[in-house]
């Protein structure tokens, strides 16, 4: 959910409002009661994450791969 904020208020907390948009939350910045803009996460940060922690995962395997374990037969075990 989205919160709202004046524009003026916005403008005065900018960077209380970046630190709490870095946290996830998200606002809506209102001028005269009408929304105007939306302050949200940006995307493109996330996104290099995502990548970074397939990496990672990608690297984990690689260094100590599962051994002695039949994947297919797990795979039917929770078919049923």
């Amino acid at each position: 959910m989205k919160i709202k904020i004046g524009s003026y208020e916005a403008k005065t907390k900018l960077s209380e409002l970046l630190r709490q948009v870095k946290s996830g939350k998200s606002f809506t910045i209102t001028n005269r009661g009408e929304a105007i803009a939306d302050l949200v996460p940006s995307l493109g940060v996330s996104a290099k994450d995502k990548v970074i922690a397939a990496e990672k995962l990608k690297a984990f395997m690689l260094a100590d791969p599962v051994r002695g374990v039949n994947i297919k037969k797990l795979i039917e075990e929770g078919r049923q």
